[in-house]
């Protein structure tokens, strides 16, 4: 068979089967790569990285997701017609964060490890080659532009990494809201889901104790009456308190996935993540259209902070 007398069916058969064995071997190579790296030991040497200035960037990224969020649901929601189509690419140039070196450092693990299994060059490439040698039957013939389809998947890759640090952000957040619901209810006997209603709760035990403290016939008198009729913090209590708690959190979701990354991989959560990343690149590269990757979780997390800040009374 010579080169000019396969069809270009065939060849788009062979490519399309040589980007489906690809990703068939990256699903297979998600349990192990789980395992190293969301598993004990590997959790603790993933997660140890958060110590130093990401202890400062997952505060600030955790305070910038209802942004990102919310300038996803727009991009979303809203029609992309002529008339906003500069909303459209404002939106999309909304950043989705600081890069934490957790988030940095599990990037290139995906890139290096589950998509180029430790190979030096994209690993897709010498799939496509395969396949178009055995139509080709290793004769001299033209050559194809395999090429093509790496240049197409490098951005496809960014977007949907980046998208997967999102998820690592939000995760963050409904482990935080989780948190705070399981001490409030244990600690405090209240039902405090999120930050915000946990400071709420503490700044009107704060404020209890410091009026029972100055009460006219006594601590423990004044004890005893302002349980029954507890005081109302001041604006300066309640600010104060939730910022302490809101900083803890921030140092507590930094460091999370220690505790975390172990249950989530138990559960199933890693592995589900993964597998929808790869089927959608699949998905992508095969169809060379945009990224379609969107996991929903910040929008989960989203949720659950409104639903905080109306529990707390702030809406």
């Amino acid at each position: 068979m010579s080169g000019q007398s396969v069809s270009q069916a065939e060849v788009k058969r062979a490519i399309r089967g040589g980007i489906a064995r690809y990703f068939d071997d990256c699903r297979a190579r998600v349990p192990a790569f789980i395992d190293r790296h969301f598993h004990y030991p590997g959790a603790i040497a993933t997660n140890r990285m958060a110590l130093g200035w990401d202890m400062l960037r997952a505060p600030l990224n955790l305070l910038w997701a209802p942004f990102y969020a919310l300038a996803c649901l727009l991009r979303f929601l809203l029609p992309e017609r002529r008339g906003l189509i500069w909303l459209h690419r404002l939106l999309n140039r909304v950043p989705a964060g600081l890069t934490t070196r957790v988030q940095e450092h599990i990037s290139q693990l995906i890139l290096m490890e589950l998509l180029n299994d430790r190979r030096e060059g994209p690993l897709l490439e010498r799939y496509l080659i395969e396949a178009l040698e055995e139509i080709y039957q290793k004769q001299t013939f033209e050559p194809v532009d395999h090429q093509r389809f790496s240049r197409q998947l490098e951005p496809l890759i960014a977007d949907a990494i980046s998208q997967y640090r999102v998820t690592r952000t939000a995760a963050a957040d409904i482990t935080n809201s989780l948190s705070c619901t399981v001490l409030g209810a244990f600690a405090f006997q209240k039902f405090t889901p999120g930050g915000i209603g946990l400071g709420v709760v503490l700044a009107t035990m704060l404020a209890q104790t410091l009026a029972a403290r100055d009460f006219f016939l006594g601590e423990t008198i004044g004890g005893w009456y302002y349980s029954v009729f507890p005081p109302e913090p001041t604006l300066a209590v309640t600010a104060g308190v939730m910022i302490a708690v809101m900083a803890a959190l921030a140092a507590f979701a930094a460091l999370s996935g220690m505790i975390f990354d172990p249950v989530q991989a138990a559960v199933g959560l890693h592995r589900r993540r993964l597998n929808k990343l790869l089927d959608h690149l699949e998905r992508d590269v095969t169809r060379t259209t945009q990224s379609s990757f969107r996991p929903k979780d910040q929008f989960v997390a989203r949720i659950l902070d409104t639903f905080d800040m109306i529990r707390a009374g702030l809406l």
